[in-house]
């Protein structure tokens, strides 16, 4: 007879590795957070130092302050090896860092197309080979290493704003999840994405400012997204509970897509 797990141990993340991008703001502070509470060592991330250390400093114990730029592939390389000098093996890896760029069709630059793409596409894709060997050593055919990477709802129907890279670059962050997913399989490391909605960050502040009722009214669950919700379906793709998934692209969105 299967040994018996309870709920308590299905989602228990506590001891475990987890680095997350764009970790001081946003969702990625939700991220962090929500792992740090829920006893995870988490290394925080994202291109202000000042604010790396604020953030750790805050949480105290656990929290590593990790500074890096994430929109190069040399930026890759040196946040792995900077996490090679605080930790031995990586449990979860949270691709979170993002940008936007928001302008018409007729005046869109190219130079929007190359620093999104960068940070939103690129960046994954090489954070993820950078840490490849710090995943390896905590991944097991029972509990799997894990690539949580943020995608969006814009990657996954025709936005309201007319920001073309941002949109096309959640898409391929979702194609890309699956792609990576199918390769690591075999080496027992998942790679799943989130799809958030309406969550009140930095880069969603404008909109949250100008038409905050509308986003909840377009929202069936009556309201926008939390810390807990961010949070939530994080940890659940990072414990024992989702071990057996892989190559989902999971919308944590109150319901937002079932209507495009």
């Amino acid at each position: 007879m299967a040994a018996r797990l309870c709920s308590v141990e299905l989602f228990d993340v506590a001891g475990r590795t987890v680095l997350v991008t764009g970790g001081t703001k946003g969702i990625g502070e939700m991220i962090v957070r929500g792992f740090h509470d829920a006893g995870a060592t988490v290394l925080i991330s994202a291109r202000n130092a000042d604010e790396c250390h604020q953030l750790s400093d805050e949480l105290g114990g656990r929290a590593i302050a990790l500074p890096g730029d994430v929109s190069t592939v040399e930026g890759c390389r040196a946040l792995a090896d900077s996490a090679r000098r605080h930790v031995d093996r990586l449990d979860v890896l949270v691709n979170n860092a993002g940008t936007s760029w928001g302008a018409s069709l007729e005046e869109y630059p190219d130079a929007a197309w190359d620093k999104v793409l960068a940070v939103n596409l690129k960046g994954p894709f090489h954070l993820v080979a950078g840490c490849l060997d710090l995943l390896r050593v905590a991944a097991t055919p029972e509990n799997p290493a894990r690539v949580i990477n943020v995608g969006s709802v814009d990657g996954m129907h025709v936005p309201i704003w007319e920001s073309y890279a941002y949109s096309a670059s959640k898409a391929a962050v979702h194609q890309l999840t699956r792609h990576i997913a199918s390769r690591l399989a075999s080496e027992h490391i998942t790679v799943n994405a989130i799809a958030p909605g309406f969550v009140k960050s930095r880069m969603m502040g404008f909109a949250f400012d100008e038409s905050g009722d509308e986003l909840v009214e377009a929202t069936p669950l009556g309201r926008t997204g939390a810390a807990s919700d961010m949070a939530g379906a994080a940890i659940f793709l990072a414990s024992r509970a989702s071990s057996w998934i892989t190559g989902v692209v999971l919308p944590v969105d109150g319901g937002y897509v079932t209507l495009k």
